[in-house]
C-alpha cells in the first residue's frame, strides 16, 4: 500500500494526462469532431459579426424580391417585343399566351389561353415574332390547341422569295424544317428567305417561315433544303392569332410535283 501511494504521488499527473488524451480521442471519434466544432464556435462567437434570426429572414426576403425583379424585367422585354411585332402587322390579331406544352410533344403543339369565347376558331393562323408558328386545330371556350409547323405531320406550301421556286415544308421535331422542291434543279442558295406560297390552302401567302441553312440538291426523289425557322419556337411564350378560313374545296388549284402526284400541302390531322 505504501508503495502504491508513493507511485501515485510521483505519476498522478502523467496518468491523468494520458487518461484525458485517450478520452478526448475516443470522444472525437465517436462524435466525428462535432463537440470540438461546437466548442470552437462557442469560443469564437464573440469575435465574429453575428446575424440574427430576423436578419436572416430579411435577407432571404430581399433575395426573393431581387429575383422577382429580374423575372419581371424579362417579361417586360418579351411583351415589348410583342407590342412592336403587333404594331408591324397590317391587320390586328388576337394576342395569346402559351399556357401548356408537354415535354414529350414539345415540337408538336402548344396550348393557348384564348378560345371560342374570344372568337378563336379551328383553322386560324398563329404567328409570333419572326414569322409563322402554326395553326389552330382545336378550341374550347377558353383555350386553343396549335399544331406547330415543326410537327412532323405539318405540311406548308412554300416558296423562295428571291427566285419564286415552289416547294413543300415539313416539320422534323426541332427548330429546323425541310423544304422539298418541285423542280429538279431549283435556283436556290443558302441564306434565301422562305415564305408561304399562294398555293397554300391552310395559310395566307407571304408569311415568313425562315431562311435556307443548307442544301441537298442531289436528294432523291426531289432536291431539298434545311430551313432555320425565324420564329423562336423553343422559347415561345406569346403569340398572335389571325382569323383565316382554310380553302378546303376540291377545285382549289394544286401545285404539280416532279411526278405530278404530290400536293403542296396535306392536313393529316
Amino acid at each position: 500500500m505504501f508503495a502504491l501511494r508513493r507511485w501515485w504521488t510521483r505519476h498522478a499527473l502523467k496518468a491523468g494526462m494520458v487518461t484525458l488524451a485517450i478520452s478526448s480521442a475516443w470522444l472525437l471519434r465517436a462524435t466525428q469532431g462535432a463537440a470540438l466544432y461546437e466548442a470552437y464556435h462557442w469560443l469564437t462567437r464573440p469575435l465574429q459579426p453575428g446575424v440574427s434570426r430576423d436578419e436572416q429572414f430579411e435577407n432571404s426576403y430581399i433575395l426573393e424580391l431581387q429575383q422577382r425583379i429580374v423575372e419581371l424585367e424579362s417579361q417586360n422585354r418579351t411583351l415589348q417585343a410583342l407590342e412592336n411585332y403587333e404594331a408591324s402587322l397590317s391587320e390586328p390579331g388576337i394576342r395569346a399566351a402559351v399556357i401548356g406544352r408537354a415535354a414529350d410533344h414539345w415540337w408538336q403543339h402548344v396550348i393557348l389561353n384564348r378560345g371560342s369565347r374570344q372568337g378563336v376558331a379551328p383553322g386560324y393562323v398563329v404567328t409570333g415574332p419572326g414569322g409563322l408558328v402554326g395553326r389552330v386545330v382545336a378550341v374550347s371556350p377558353s383555350t386553343s390547341k396549335v399544331l406547330l409547323i415543326s410537327d412532323p405531320t405539318s405540311r406548308v406550301g412554300a416558296k423562295v422569295s428571291r427566285s419564286r421556286i415552289m416547294g413543300v415544308v415539313r416539320g422534323q421535331s426541332n427548330n429546323r424544317v425541310v423544304m422539298e422542291f418541285f423542280e429538279k434543279s431549283p435556283d436556290v442558295k443558302a441564306g434565301d428567305v422562305v415564305v408561304t406560297s399562294s398555293y397554300s390552302r391552310l395559310f395566307p401567302e407571304d408569311m415568313p417561315i425562315g431562311r435556307i441553312e443548307s442544301l441537298d440538291l442531289t436528294k432523291s426523289p426531289a432536291p431539298e433544303a434545311t430551313i432555320q425557322l425565324s420564329s423562336p419556337l423553343p422559347i415561345l411564350e406569346w403569340v398572335v392569332i389571325h382569323p383565316f378560313n382554310p380553302r378546303e374545296s376540291v377545285d382549289e388549284p394544286t401545285l404539280p410535283t416532279p411526278d405530278d402526284k404530290a400536293q403542296p400541302e396535306r392536313d393529316s390531322r
